[in-house]
């Protein structure tokens, strides 16, 4: 028997508890009823941000910014890997505009930036966009079974 995960609902924050053999059958957050497990990044926000780097399953996080070209060529990537890792890894989009506190406190120093987080840590970063294999053989090289 396997313990279960604990996995912040991408829309109210609230920390969930899902046994591991139930993630691929769309879960649902115990506050707000929403979907816990999305296929596609959901927006992360200053107020979300502490929140939403904790529990048990990897968050990737895409650092962007509207004006970005590099950026806004990269987004249906990431709406692919999203969509292919549901219940592996957790897809979030960063608004660097919309969020500057937190781009500062990050440290990003150009975009689009990936960073990935396991437990609460930040585990790794890169910048640049990529294909998607790429993509997903650099969240294996970090322990992400993509």
């Amino acid at each position: 028997m396997t313990d279960p995960l604990l996995i912040p609902c991408p829309h109210c924050n609230g920390l969930n508890r899902i046994p591991a053999a139930r993630v691929g059958e769309h879960p649902k957050c115990g506050r707000c009823k929403n979907e816990v497990l999305i296929a596609k990044p959901f927006d992360l926000k200053q107020a979300d941000y502490a929140s939403q780097i904790k529990g048990d399953l990897p968050l990737l996080v895409d650092v962007w910014a509207e004006w970005c070209g590099p950026c806004k060529a990269f987004a249906p990537v990431f709406e692919q890997a999203a969509s292919q890792l549901v219940g592996v890894c957790r897809l979030a989009k960063l608004d660097s505009e919309a969020n500057q506190p937190l781009a500062t406190q990050l440290g990003i120093r150009s975009i689009p930036s990936l960073i990935l987080y396991k437990n609460g840590q930040e585990v790794a970063r890169q910048s640049g966009a990529f294909p998607l294999q790429q993509l997903k053989d650099w969240l294996q090289k970090h322990g992400v079974r993509a």
